[in-house]
């Protein structure tokens, strides 16, 4: 086994950090393998962001459904697809460029995640903790408001890191599925109830009856009202992209 592999099999959220800063040296590391990882068409149609103002920190924590470790983490990264960079070069040098639509983003999305994923991968192996802020996607106004964001740039993906505090290196890492239930040949495959029942087994702590423990999950996470407004907040954030691409080309590049 690589060391790489066992870094990422033994890598867990951490959210409580010494107060130990990460180091400039560190920090440019991580950054330059994030803009080292694979991207479509080699656009890198992501941006990052260093929140460094305390007070832009404390607004993201409770942006961020009320996540008071934000505010202190040592190092917040914000990563943003950004499909603007490339839309305002096209037009600068004359090209007749499209109006950004939905798989711009989306493609812009998925870069912007491989690049925090590779982020992550390089924290790691210099004994750096991480976790995703999943909840940027919320709020996005606010988001946008926060970070100065125009339009077609978007908070996809936050990271906080830092040096785990001593609790967090402890802390045991939550079971992943077994393979043999995410991983198919050829086609997807559709599980019975009673295999998605035993499948969840493997996340549902023990002792615990696996439907009650769906049950107080689907309150806790799918149905909560943050799970609610992400999904408002995602909702507005496609509109931006929605242009029907039969219609004529709009004005451009103005931020909203």
């Amino acid at each position: 086994m690589s060391q790489t592999i066992d870094q990422l099999r033994a890598r867990r959220s951490v959210r409580a950090f010494t107060a130990e800063p990460v180091s400039a040296a560190d920090e440019r590391a991580i950054l330059e393998a994030a803009c080292q990882a694979p991207t479509a068409g080699n656009q890198q149609l992501y941006s990052i962001i260093v929140v460094r103002d305390q007070a832009r920190k404390d607004e993201l924590a409770v942006t961020c459904d009320n996540q008071p470790f934000i505010a202190s983490a040592p190092l917040v990264l914000v990563f943003c697809a950004d499909v603007r960079r490339w839309h305002r070069a096209f037009v600068a040098a004359g090209a007749p460029a499209r109006e950004p639509g939905a798989g711009d983003f989306l493609l812009a999305f998925e870069d912007a995640s491989i690049a925090a994923q590779n982020a992550v991968v390089a924290a790691e192996s210099l004994g750096i903790g991480s976790c995703y802020i999943g909840d940027i996607l919320e709020r996005r106004e606010d988001q946008a408001r926060i970070l100065g964001c125009p339009r077609h740039v978007v908070p996809a993906c936050m990271l906080v890191m830092g040096h785990p505090a001593p609790a967090q290196l402890e802390r045991r890492k939550p079971p992943r599925f077994p393979l043999d239930g995410v991983v198919f040949t050829d086609t997807y495959e559709d599980a019975s109830d009673d295999r998605l029942l035993d499948l969840m087994g493997a996340k549902c702590p023990a002792g615990r009856d696996v439907r009650e423990w769906l049950r107080a999950f689907c309150e806790r996470k799918w149905n909560s009202g943050f799970s609610r407004e992400m999904t408002r907040s995602s909702a507005a954030i496609l509109g931006d992209f929605a242009q029907d691409v039969s219609e004529p080309d709009a004005p451009s590049g103005e931020p909203r």
